[in-house]
């Protein structure tokens, strides 16, 4: 009984701390909007433990609602609307999910709360591949771009499908001609390329540390600027391939709240970030810190919005499904 009373005296003023005095609801969940495994997921659950470690918020719970490339957990927030109990954890994937779909709900109607992070890619081939190297893939695709297909956890518009797209366009395929399979997160997407669906996968580089540790996937590039820590993979590069991308995530919550609903949930976050815990993660997972605050990160949301539409249409793919 003491032991409990300490845990809530000790959660209770973490909390007042963090928001300025207003403190996040006692039921707060966070929303994963596609399945078990996918980038959005290991960072919601990763960061849900750090707000464990470093007494801010104890046993915050984590739910998945996968569908259309992330638009069915934004229907739900426009669902919730003055619901100060709910974050998502989105990115570009959830920009490019309601590019494709006709959504009544938007990521500008949500409340922004932060950018955390940014990632580069990888490029991934399961252990039985023939491809030992990028340019050994990319002899093959040229050749024969329909034989070759590619998966991503992400729909159009998403990080694996943009740079995808990239990366075709430089080495002279018409991203329009690129077999692309869409697969609803990186879950879904690792049990393609291990069972030889795709002829390979473009994911985060956080979203499979086991499967490349023990071998069942070989990753080609990367897809930053500079080579990974821990990766033992060149840059796209360093391959000869002039692409450089990262993705992104953050947490928006649902419209309709009142200022001190918004600023208490901002305050946890911010917390979280400035957290030990948080920063070894970041580390752990080869996270690079984007944290971008508030309404910030609602300018930088409209701007990607944009960003996107402009570039969908650059690659001839701005009506494609």
């Amino acid at each position: 009984m003491r032991r409990s009373l300490l845990v809530v005296l000790v959660t209770l003023l973490g909390l007042t701390a963090c928001a300025g005095g207003v403190r996040p609801p006692a039921d707060l969940r966070i929303l994963v909007p596609n399945l078990p495994g996918s980038g959005y997921d290991v960072t919601a659950r990763v960061a849900a433990e750090a707000a464990g470690e470093a007494g801010l918020y104890p046993d915050l719970e984590v739910f998945n609602l996968p569908g259309g490339g992330g638009n069915v957990g934004l229907q739900r927030m426009g669902l919730e609307a003055g619901n100060p109990g709910l974050l998502m954890l989105m990115g570009l994937g959830v920009l490019g999910g309601q590019h494709s779909a006709d959504s009544p709900t938007t990521l500008a109607d949500t409340t922004p709360v932060a950018r955390l992070l940014s990632e580069p890619g990888i490029i991934v081939v399961r252990r039985e591949a023939p491809y030992r190297s990028m340019s050994a893939l990319v002899e093959a695709w040229r050749d024969s771009p329909s034989a070759t297909s590619v998966g991503g956890g992400s729909a159009v518009g998403g990080p694996d499908h943009v740079a995808t797209m990239l990366i075709a366009q430089e080495i002279g395929i018409a991203p329009p001609e690129v077999d692309y399979r869409q697969y609803d997160g990186g879950g879904d997407l690792l049990t393609a390329v291990l069972r030889g669906e795709v002829a390979f996968g473009v994911s985060g580089i956080s979203e499979y540390p086991p499967q490349v540790w023990s071998g069942q996937l070989r990753v080609l590039a990367v897809s930053g600027a500079e080579p990974t820590p821990g990766v033992d993979a060149p840059t796209l590069r360093e391959c000869g391939i002039d692409v450089v991308f990262t993705n992104w995530r953050g947490i928006v919550a649902p419209p309709g709240l009142t200022a001190a609903e918004t600023e208490a949930l901002r305050g946890l976050v911010e917390a979280l970030r400035d957290s030990a815990p948080w920063r070894n993660a970041l580390e752990r997972y080869g996270w690079t810190d984007a944290y971008l605050p508030g309404d910030e990160f609602g300018d930088f949301i409209a701007a990607e919005t944009d960003r996107l539409d402009d570039l969908l249409t650059e690659l001839d793919l701005a009506t494609v499904p």
